[in-house]
């Protein structure tokens, strides 16, 4: 029986701890339709000196304090509520200590979205690859420069530490887990009983390009500016320098230090990101997408659309685009 411990931290989703517990309840489940123990033993673990009670629905779970807390084989960490991911990180430095010494004791670590933040607190990702939600990227990467983050991946899996994307890619890793453990006939009847298609790699077309602006360059500032009004008639980047007091070599570097991507890097996202919305919004056609967003080559467009978002336009077209939708009727629900 492998023993599970998943941590419910201060500020945690409850949707988070919700599908964690649906999943390998299911598990249990089949193991007991077939006549055999469940697979995993789950336990919750509570900080000390917590106050809060657990809600009903985990009444019927073990709960331990942390310090009281058995070695396990494998840690889960759930996802934060979003809003505040520092303060949400210092509420439950507490579990750190725990992690590091639960992955000494040949413990494997599992993060879920957000949860990322708290496993990278522990150093135990330095030097290794994650991923987290999406749109918590630029914060955990400027949190955690030591980590490589793949924030693209639906989930990552190295010496034993595992994390992923965001929301429904919780799913995801999910599924790799029982099927590591369980094997995948266990995994493919999980990922049946949860509607769940197991072929999804990449978490990109769900991004969305949010510029940094929170800096104090003005000068940086107004070059953003530029490029957002701009982009769908200048060529380079170059025409956005225009009368900037400031060598190309210096202009980059501060531009990189204040957003964090290059020049080009931003130009490139920005037309991506308003390639996006056509593709949502408009029945435009595809060369009429390109051109109204500053690209002059069908090939070099596609290139970088599928770099970015990971599906070539037409595809994000068919998954995204509100008229590619059959709407059902009432008879038909």
């Amino acid at each position: 029986m492998i023993k599970l411990a998943l941590l419910v931290t201060h500020k945690h989703r409850l949707i988070s701890i919700a599908a964690i517990l649906d999943v390998f309840d299911t598990v249990n489940s089949y193991y007991a339709a077939i006549q055999q123990p469940p697979f995993f033993n789950i336990q919750l673990v509570v900080p000390d000196n917590d106050e809060r009670a657990l809600l009903p629905s985990y009444e019927h779970y073990t709960s331990v304090n942390l310090s009281d807390a058995d070695a396990a084989d494998l840690v889960l960490i759930p996802a934060f509520v979003a809003e505040d991911l520092e303060q949400a990180l210092a509420a439950n430095c507490g579990f750190v200590p725990w992690i590091r010494e639960q992955y000494r004791n040949k413990a494997e670590i599992a993060s879920f979205c957000t949860g990322a933040f708290l496993l990278g607190a522990t150093g135990l990702l330095n030097g290794k690859p994650a991923t987290t939600h999406v749109m918590a990227r630029s914060a955990f990467a400027g949190v955690f420069p030591e980590v490589n983050l793949q924030s693209d991946k639906v989930l990552t899996a190295a010496e034993g530490i595992y994390t992923s994307g965001g929301a429904t890619s919780t799913f995801h890793l999910l599924l790799y887990l029982v099927e590591k453990y369980c094997g995948r006939p266990v995994a493919i009847r999980t990922a049946k009983v949860f509607a769940i298609d197991m072929d999804r790699y990449t978490q990109a077309y769900f991004s969305v390009f949010v510029p940094e602006k929170h800096h104090t360059d003005d000068l940086i500032t107004e070059v953003q500016q530029r490029m957002e009004k701009g982009y769908k008639d200048a060529n380079t980047v170059e025409a956005f320098m225009e009368d900037i007091p400031a060598s190309r070599r210096n202009f980059v570097r501060r531009f990189k230090h204040a957003t964090g991507i290059t020049p080009i890097e931003y130009l490139q996202k920005t037309r991506v990101e308003a390639a996006k919305r056509l593709l949502e919004q408009t029945g435009n056609s595809i060369l009429a997408v390109m051109l109204d967003c500053g690209y002059n080559d069908i090939k070099a467009f596609r290139k970088v659309f599928r770099k970015e978002v990971g599906l070539t336009p037409t595809e994000y077209r068919v998954k995204f685009s509100g008229g590619s939708r059959k709407i059902l009727r009432e008879e038909e629900v």
